[in-house]
């Protein structure tokens, strides 16, 4: 089984979606996160269960889907690094070094 970390930018990308949806519903903002968290769990059992994120191309940078939000991550030996969470409409771009 693998072990699922959280970057601090994902969970960054968590706390503004919370407060987003926080502006109509406090309990709806709670449920979502709960749901997302436990989606993400999922890569656990199943680490390549994701689709490979199109804009990187690289099998170990992967994606899963939860509502209109891309969980995004990298498989690495036995650990899943979950870098950001982002609304599917985003034109998101990866990172330059």
């Amino acid at each position: 089984m693998a072990k699922v970390i959280w970057a601090p930018s994902a969970l960054d990308d968590i706390d503004a979606i919370a407060s987003y949806i926080a502006r109509d519903s406090v309990y709806h903002a709670s449920l979502f996160i709960d749901r997302l968290f436990e989606t993400a769990d999922l890569l656990k059992e199943e680490p390549e269960i994701g689709r490979i994120i199109p804009e990187i191309g690289s099998p170990d940078c992967r994606e899963i889907i939860y509502g209109s939000y891309r969980i995004m991550y990298r498989i690495q030996k036995h650990s899943i690094w979950i870098n950001a969470v982002i609304h599917g409409a985003r034109d998101w771009k990866p990172p330059t070094h």
